[in-house]
């Protein structure tokens, strides 16, 4: 089995630390590809960001050449999945829904702990399209940006954990979530200062994905996910029919 995780910037070191997380966890016969997006900001934290990461990941997918079984896009409440599953015929999996979905089976609430403020509202709007913010306490922010999660590790680990114990104590969350595909491989530091599980959305991604691929399901054809129409696109070659 192969596994595109797509970053949603252009930090390629971020990239390779993504795909380490990944392969942390999945199985023996799986095979990871990380792929960086040609085109897009080094970080992603905002609306204009998210819509540019959007279409460098569907670029990122679109000129990848070999097969691959399913694709996961490792950033967290960014745009973009609904257009993967139009053009793709292999399971597309989204990080914030696959963390928050594994989060609901291992508690009552979660939190999720995320980098800047501005970044909140996306990851609540996310949730609340994908049916997943009524078991959701809460979303906090450390205060961080992306790019300090690799420069800052020390900082960021503190923060993290400082948000991640209020969310526990003050929200009633039983479960978090880290919030930002740049925090791969922080779960135990977090859940020895929590007592509570830690969900990676990369890793739970790899997990979701490889399960679908061995049912041997897909996203639905029937209607919303249908294939783009056949039409003319203009400046750009993205492919409109599915792998």
């Amino acid at each position: 089995m192969r596994l595109l995780v797509v970053n949603v910037n252009t930090t390629a070191s971020m990239t390779e630390a993504i795909a380490a997380s990944a392969r942390a966890v999945a199985s023996a016969d799986t095979e990871i590809i990380g792929l960086t997006p040609r085109f897009g900001a080094d970080s992603c934290e905002g609306n204009f960001e998210s819509y540019l990461a959007a279409l460098g990941v569907l670029d990122a997918v679109a000129s990848y050449q070999e097969p691959y079984d399913a694709v996961i896009q490792a950033g967290y409440g960014e745009h973009g999945r609904e257009g993967l599953q139009e053009v793709l015929d292999v399971p597309v999996v989204d990080i914030t829904e696959a963390a928050a979905s594994t989060a609901m089976y291992l508690g009552h609430k979660y939190s999720v702990v995320t980098t800047l403020d501005r970044t909140v509202p996306l990851i609540e709007d996310r949730l609340k399209l994908a049916g997943l913010d009524a078991r959701c306490a809460s979303v906090r922010a450390s205060g961080l940006g992306v790019l300090e999660l690799e420069s800052d590790p020390q900082r960021a680990v503190e923060a993290i954990v400082a948000q991640s114990r209020e969310a526990v104590e003050r929200d009633h969350a039983e479960v978090i979530c880290l919030g930002c595909g740049g925090m791969a491989e922080l779960e135990e530091a977090v859940s020895a200062a929590t007592g509570v599980p830690i969900v990676d959305g990369v890793r739970a991604a790899v997990t979701v994905a490889e399960s679908l691929v061995r049912l041997g399901l897909s996203t639905s054809k029937s209607r919303t996910y249908a294939p783009p129409r056949p039409k003319q696109i203009t400046g750009w070659p993205l492919p409109t029919s599915g792998r």
